[in-house]
């Protein structure tokens, strides 16, 4: 400790190797302290993670609050989800395939080869109107109705195979 009047100032220095110049013991030192890593930027793989998210929640009828209670996170931090700002934790993502309950692979889809005869999730989840269909279907509280509704579509599907009318 230095006092010159009347100011304290303390005098900090780095112990020095033996053998080693001061010079060398602070150029090392500096060199750690600047070695300050940055974080890691969303990617365009993040970015349809997060898409893949808002449809299946947006198909569940979840608002991004409701999800967001439930992961124990903000809105507006699903918000970043969903639009590839901000990385989803492989937690995180587990727990919000378990709460749309979906397997954890969907949101990986365009990774995993889609079976023979079946279109990718992505490409359904791209399609407005069978994000629109799924959205209206479960705003149908009564089962038998929502039977119905399946039929009246199940028979349409059929008709159209079958060389029927149906544009």
């Amino acid at each position: 400790m230095v006092v010159r009047n009347s100011i304290v100032r303390y005098s900090v220095r780095q112990p020095v190797e033996r053998g080693r110049p001061r010079l060398h013991a602070l150029r090392d030192r500096e060199t750690m302290m600047s070695v300050v890593t940055k974080p890691k930027l969303a990617t365009e793989a993040d970015r349809a993670i997060g898409s893949r998210i808002a449809a299946l929640r947006a198909a569940q009828g979840l608002s991004q609050t409701t999800l967001g209670h439930a992961i124990g996170v903000s809105f507006q931090q699903v918000q970043k989800y969903e639009k590839g700002r901000n990385r989803v934790g492989a937690s995180r993502l587990q727990m919000i395939a378990d709460l749309l309950k979906v397997p954890v692979e969907t949101f990986f889809a365009d990774k995993v080869p889609a079976e023979a005869g079946t279109e990718s999730i992505q490409a359904l989840f791209d399609d407005p109107e069978i994000m629109d269909l799924v959205a209206a279907f479960r705003s149908i509280p009564d089962q038998t109705t929502r039977s119905g509704v399946l039929s009246i579509v199940k028979a349409a599907a059929a008709l159209r195979q079958a060389g029927g009318t149906g544009n």
